[in-house]
């Protein structure tokens, strides 16, 4: 999986998940490509079976580039600990994907395989998402 090597902080305040995407919403690597249509948290466990689900289906033909990356650690508390005792310790690692964000593409590969890879992996991702293709 993908995590950082180092981090400003390490622990993160969660924020909010609303807007629409102003970066990374251009396809700029490849033909294809698989946008998010909500806004939510992409873990990096979510982004690495995704990448896989791709990367067998085109049997590691092609080229897939990953437009997210996982850089913002979620804590949590044991369960039933009582209040107070400060916040819990780093779990995991999400990335915050706004609606329009770019999250794979690909190239080298027909458009009706990149198709079918990119549905297999946005059944790995808790958003709805809409196949593109560079015009």
């Amino acid at each position: 999986m993908f995590i950082p090597k180092k981090l400003k902080h390490r622990k993160h305040h969660r924020g909010h998940t609303k807007g629409v995407a102003t970066a990374g919403n251009n396809i700029d690597f490849g033909s294809f490509a698989l946008k998010s249509l909500e806004n939510a948290w992409v873990t990096a466990r979510q982004i690495e079976a995704a990448r896989r689900a791709m990367t067998r289906h085109v049997q590691r033909g092609g080229k897939i580039w990953i437009r997210v990356f996982a850089d913002k650690p979620i804590t949590v508390h044991g369960n039933e600990s009582p209040m107070g005792g400060g916040k819990g310790a780093v779990d995991h690692f999400v990335s915050v994907v706004k609606k329009g964000k770019i999250l794979f593409e690909m190239d080298g590969v027909t458009r009706e395989q990149a198709q079918e890879a990119m549905r297999l992996a946005s059944h790995k991702l808790p958003v709805k998402t809409k196949f593109l293709t560079k015009e």
